[in-house]
């Protein structure tokens, strides 16, 4: 498809000004399909994701249509959150920066009602909100829709999610028949399309195809880990990377709150988000991940919709998402505005074909990483400490300091190696060297190949068990996939299973309870023979 320019459309030369000034040259996909026909003044449905820039495609021909001598209200715009609602308000604006008369009016809760009351009296021509406070409005009176013209709902599926049907429902009843209702979804389920069949009026599908959707610079990765390991390898990722900023989400709240709180032990600059905060709270939590002072948000899929920090170097699946577009929706957060990015996502047993899954829907490949070991993460960080000593050696007089090593080497029987070597341990601490993995428990040599532990079973032959029943019995209970279980020594009365290093303890602790074809085991690490 042809690119197509902003000048090439038949808008106010304001809004193309502005267009310039925000550095857009050319129309996204969405852009391109979706504003031609909305300044057509059809109904739309459109199908696009956060970060394909579909604010711009419904707010230029939104603004198009505004009459700036009219006072009145003659646009609404329905989002999920109060984020979204301030980001779509801040865009508008920008937009119309080159637009005299425009008033755009963000109104959502957890502000104070009688100041948007203020500003709605003072005369506002474009709604910005939550549906929640649009029907606060709309009881108290204090919104008018008789001059309503133009209704967007953008990201519908997510205001679904979030219960407001109803509300939705009972503002497009209110607002006058001939409007021109404008739908955004990033899914399509089928009460958004009872929605479009209901409200809208021969309303024309719009969809960028499928691989629009992802960013393309962002590089991904998985590691394959225990549910009891997730917190250190974590760790050890934000160690290695050491992102500006990082996203990382969890599926539940409970979730996200026992996490903050075990990075925040660490002595990580961490905070939570999710959709129990007060609004106070998240203001403030949101405050200080913009401004640098948080430096980890860990958050809800829901409470992260509308963050738009373009400084996102990284965004880590603590979780795997349980929708394949919430993971597009995700990594989206990072390699904003051309940058490049990093996606990681810690998987857990069978949660490997759930990743497939996202994989086949991405048509992107997420590629797996081995879990990086104390001294991947020493050396790394090693490196940083060496790179600020190069700017010290370089810029700073450190002959007082020459003096006092050599003194104390010419009286010690070490050297000046010796030294900086002791102040660079000591500086990182006692990570450096350590032979064991801390994520990995010490089994000892059990006589497997690398990488793997030797599991003795008290079945074998004798009772009709058979190398399938074991396989199956430990995948089954664990959720490992069975591909990871190696070598299967089946004899009369016992059986050897080689198991990865890192699953052994969930093996041995899940398997304790279990039986296989309807005996107890025991299960052990094996001794060398």
């Amino acid at each position: 498809m042809e690119k197509l320019k902003f000048e090439e459309l038949e808008i106010n030369p304001s809004i193309i000004r502005a267009v310039e000034a925000m550095g857009f040259e050319e129309m996204s996909p969405i852009q391109a399909k979706a504003i031609p026909i909305v300044l057509q003044g059809r109904d739309i449905v459109g199908q696009a994701q956060t970060g394909t820039g579909k604010t711009a495609a419904f707010g230029i021909p939104l603004l198009q249509k505004v009459d700036v001598k009219n006072k009145s209200l003659q646009a609404i715009v329905l989002c999920p959150t109060r984020e979204l609602a301030i980001q779509v308000a801040d865009e508008v604006r920008k937009l119309a920066q080159f637009m005299h008369g425009i008033k755009v009016l963000p109104v959502y809760g957890g502000q104070e009602i009688s100041k948007q009351i203020r500003s709605l009296k003072s005369g506002v021509q474009i709604i910005i909100g939550t549906p929640g406070r649009v029907m606060d409005h709309m009881r108290r009176k204090t919104v008018r829709f008789d001059n309503v013209n133009m209704v967007i709902l953008d990201e519908a599926d997510e205001m679904l999610n979030m219960g407001f049907r109803e509300d939705i429902e009972t503002i497009l009843s209110q607002v006058p028949e001939e409007r021109q209702t404008v739908l955004f979804s990033a899914t399509m389920p089928g009460p958004i399309l009872e929605i479009a069949r209901t409200y809208q009026n021969n309303a024309e599908m719009i969809r960028v195809v499928k691989k629009e959707l992802t960013v393309p610079k962002i590089e991904q990765y998985y590691y394959e880990v225990s549910p009891k390991n997730k917190e250190d390898v974590l760790s050890r990722l934000l160690d290695m990377y050491n992102p500006k900023l990082s996203l990382v989400f969890c599926n539940t709240k409970k979730q996200v709150d026992e996490l903050t709180t075990a990075l925040q032990g660490r002595g990580y600059f961490a905070e939570g988000l999710h959709g129990d905060l007060k609004q106070q709270q998240r203001d403030r939590v949101m405050h200080s991940f913009r401004s640098g002072r948080t430096e980890i948000l860990v958050a809800t899929d829901v409470a992260a919709r509308g963050i738009d920090v373009d400084d996102v170097e990284a965004v880590f699946n603590y979780d795997v998402p349980q929708d394949d577009e919430y993971y597009v929706h995700r990594i989206g957060r990072t390699g904003r505005a051309g940058r490049e990015g990093r996606a990681f996502t810690l998987v857990v047993g069978r949660e490997v074909f759930k990743l497939k899954d996202i994989m086949r829907y991405c048509k992107t490949k997420i590629k797996a990483q081995p879990i990086p070991s104390i001294n991947d993460v020493t050396a790394v960080k090693a490196e940083k400490v060496l790179d600020k000593l190069k700017s010290i050696i370089e810029n700073e007089d450190l002959s007082k300091m020459v003096n006092l090593i050599e003194e104390r080497v010419n009286d010690e029987e070490y050297t000046s190696l010796d030294i900086a070597a002791a102040f660079l341990k000591m500086y990182i601490g006692e990570d450096l060297g350590k032979e064991e993995d801390s994520l990995l428990e010490d089994f000892g040599d059990t006589g497997a190949e690398a990488g793997m532990v030797r599991l003795f079973i008290n079945l074998g032959k004798k009772q009709n068990v058979r190398p399938g029943d074991i396989l199956g019995a430990i995948a089954g209970e664990t959720g490992m996939p069975g591909k990871l279980i190696g070598s299967i020594d089946m004899y009369d009365k016992y059986t050897f299973v080689e198991v990865p290093r890192e699953y052994a303890s969930d093996v041995i602790q899940v398997m304790k309870s279990a039986k296989i074809k309807g005996k107890s085991i025991n299960i052990e690490p094996a001794n060398r023979k």
